[in-house]
């Protein structure tokens, strides 16, 4: 069983950064793909960034792009997510996820496994 636990949320102030770490155990990080999204209040899940097995494809939301860099460090079994230049509208829940030997799809139900999200705040 793959389990994926979230970390680095917080409260910043809007132009700050963050990087969110999602740490995985039961299973080799290298053998899936592993994606973030985020749950806004009132709205639904949103694909933000995916890295695809083997790390040779990266793909951004339009929202993030430029500002947001997903990334993978295989033997310590981690995902991050780098986030600059932060806006309000960013301010949601931030999920990692994960797909077995899976490309760096934005559809949420191509990943079966979850975090258990960590709180991002953007003041303005």
């Amino acid at each position: 069983q793959v389990q994926l636990v979230e970390s680095g949320g917080g409260l910043v102030q809007a132009g700050g950064s963050l990087r969110l770490s999602c740490v995985v155990s039961g299973r080799a990080l290298s053998n899936y793909a592993m994606a973030w999204f985020r749950q806004a209040p009132g709205k639904e899940r949103a694909f933000v960034a995916a890295d695809s097995w083997g790390g040779t494809f990266r793909n951004y939301a339009d929202s993030v792009s430029g500002r947001v860099t997903i990334s993978r460090d295989n033997a310590k079994n981690t995902g991050y997510l780098q986030m600059n230049s932060l806006k309000p509208e960013d301010t949601a829940v931030y999920y990692c996820a994960a797909a077995y030997q899976s490309a760096a799809t934005s559809a949420s139900r191509a990943y079966n496994y979850w975090g258990q999200g960590t709180q991002v705040t953007v003041s303005s």
